[in-house]
């Protein structure tokens, strides 16, 4: 669970009370601790808000107006910065309603704030909608931020990687592979004659 503290337009101070407790880890939370309360300092008008209890994530609202015609993207400030603790990063992420109902999207889904940013988040909204245009107004939401703790890789480069049962398929091959099998095994019965197999050969023993 995230905790955003507000700033409103001010910088932010906390005096002598030092950083919030999960900035004063040395490195990412457990996943046992994923839902413990982490403080998020902003400086915004609006503070991002939870819509419902258990939700991921917190709406974020247009700062400015805008209109994107069919096809076309924007870039929508939204008023916020924000200072995340060490090990966490928050993601910018499309609204599902704006998605099924006026096809609106992100370009970049999901978009990476990183704990050191201190700008304004920025949300690149696309139309794919062929025909209609979509005119976004101020307070409008527009996308979701996710807050989630990060691990940081340490690369270590060999001259080998270990094998593994997919080894290098990639770019769904597992399930062309499957259809394709699919098609050759049916293109092989009906070579040979062979009896239907499955649901086809229950249909054929009904009849």
């Amino acid at each position: 669970m995230v905790s955003i503290v507000g700033h409103g337009d001010r910088t932010a101070d906390r005096g002598g009370c030092g950083p919030p407790a999960c900035a004063r880890r040395s490195r990412p939370p457990s996943l046992d601790s994923v839902s413990e309360a982490c403080e998020v300092l902003i400086v915004s008008e609006t503070v991002p808000e939870y819509a419902h209890p258990g939700d991921a994530g917190a709406d974020l609202r247009a700062a400015e107006p805008a209109v994107l015609p069919p096809g076309e993207r924007a870039v929508v400030g939204t008023g916020v910065a924000i200072a995340l603790p060490d090990g966490y990063a928050a993601f910018v992420v499309p609204r599902s309603g704006l998605a099924a109902k006026h096809g609106i999207t992100i370009v970049n889904s999901p978009g990476t704030v990183d704990a050191g940013y201190r700008g304004e988040i920025k949300v690149t909204l696309l139309n794919t909608d062929a025909r209609v245009p979509y005119s976004v107004a101020v307070g409008d939401r527009i996308a979701q931020l996710i807050v989630m703790p990060v691990t940081r890789a340490r690369f270590v480069p060999v001259d080998r990687l270990p094998g593994s049962e997919r080894g290098e398929g990639g770019f769904g091959s597992t399930g062309y592979a499957h259809r394709n099998a699919g098609a050759a095994s049916a293109a092989d019965s009906d070579a040979n004659g062979a009896a239907p197999t499955g649901d086809a050969a229950t249909t054929g023993e009904q009849r």
